[in-house]
């Protein structure tokens, strides 16, 4: 009779020890699981919800590793009172609205491990998450983990994450993209892009970054869109260099700007670049490449000649690359490439608003 006293007696105390380590657990603040470059994220249960026309979906996943900043909240998001429909996957939210819509569509999200599609059919789309540390749609291989085709796009407090394992310089085939941005009119505030080579596909179409957390180590932002970033935060994730090594192991931007009749490229604004390794502000991916700097907070992770031609020195003459009023000790331009425009208030002025974008006449409709 001894012997079941005894097991129920260890069966409770087991039962207090675990309540009280998930209440340590949960009652633990996001930023204390973001020391390592991966933290193992466990089960958790989705919900996503579309308002305006609101769709809703519940899920549930196991997790593989997963990059810093991002602890997934466990507790389901309610339903808003006029969400419409249950779903089990972001891609299925998707494909239930109408082609062509009119309205806007607001996806709610908790987190997920998926990859999503917005076809061109799909325009007036809105991912909507609780904060770029708490909400992610995430995926682990060297497939584009979210792509977009569709315009006036928004996605607002979420964070787009490839896993994939980090690549050293030169490996082929590494790329883990998190999201292809190509629906023309669309805009990211309050987002985070994780990834390591290739993080973030600014493909084309005009487009807006604000408030914005982004993350890698090898091209991180790159493609041929109209792009302008205000108040972002660029990290470098490429691997720490030997003091005073005059090595380079990665680059934060390659735009891919391929002809003068091209009316792209990427502009920075009132940014800050940061992190670890040896990189340039941007390489050279095509000839006419186009990126500007202006008012941003360089630390001594870029490198003192700040950009590279992509070794082709035709290249010199047609690429457009910038900076004006920069700071911090990786902004000192007295080392800079010759091809380098070291901009006046002028020159910088028509870089660092929303005309660049064409914001003036489509990000009224945004709810930003």
């Amino acid at each position: 009779m001894k012997s079941p006293c005894i097991l129920l007696t260890l069966s409770i105390v087991i039962a207090i020890i675990a309540i009280l380590a998930s209440q340590t657990l949960f009652s633990t603040p996001p930023r204390v699981f973001i020391h390592n470059p991966f933290d193992i994220l466990y089960a958790t249960t989705i919900i996503i919800t579309t308002a305006a026309n609101h769709l809703i979906v519940k899920r549930k996943f196991q997790y593989a590793a997963i990059f810093p900043k991002i602890y997934l909240h466990r507790t389901p998001t309610q339903h808003p009172k006029n969400g419409c429909c249950n779903f089990t996957t972001v891609q299925s939210a998707v494909d239930a609205i109408g082609n062509f819509s009119e309205r806007r569509n607001v996806i709610w999200i908790n987190s997920g491990i998926e990859k999503v599609v917005i076809p061109k059919t799909k325009p007036n789309i809105t991912l909507q998450g609780q904060g770029f540390e708490t909400t992610s749609i995430a995926w682990n291989d060297t497939a584009y983990s979210v792509q977009v085709f569709g315009s006036q796009f928004l996605a607002k407090n979420i964070s787009f994450m490839n896993v994939a394992p980090i690549p050293k310089p030169g490996d082929v085939g590494a790329q883990a993209v998190a999201i292809r941005i190509s629906g023309d009119e669309s805009a990211f505030v309050g987002c985070g892009f994780f990834g390591a080579q290739d993080t973030l596909h600014d493909d084309r179409g005009r487009h807006y970054f604000k408030d914005c957390y982004i993350q890698g180590s090898i091209d991180f932002i790159f493609g041929n869109a109209k792009s302008l970033y205000q108040d972002c935060q660029i990290i470098s994730m490429a691997n720490q260099v030997s003091p005073g090594s005059k090595s380079i192991n990665g680059a934060v931007t390659a735009n891919g700007r391929n002809s003068k009749d091209e009316n792209s490229g990427f502009s920075f604004v009132n940014c800050s670049i940061g992190g670890t390794g040896h990189v340039w502000l941007g390489r050279a991916w095509r000839p006419y490449s186009r990126v500007i700097f202006v008012s941003t907070s360089m630390t001594d992770v870029i490198a003192p000649e700040g950009w590279n031609n992509f070794n082709d020195p035709s290249r010199d003459a047609t690429i457009f690359y910038g900076e004006y009023n920069c700071s911090g000790p990786g902004a000192n331009i007295s080392k800079r490439a010759q091809y380098v425009q070291k901009l006046n208030e002028t020159q910088a002025a028509q870089f660092i608003n929303m005309t660049i974008i064409d914001g003036d006449q489509w990000l009224q409709y945004f709810d930003i």
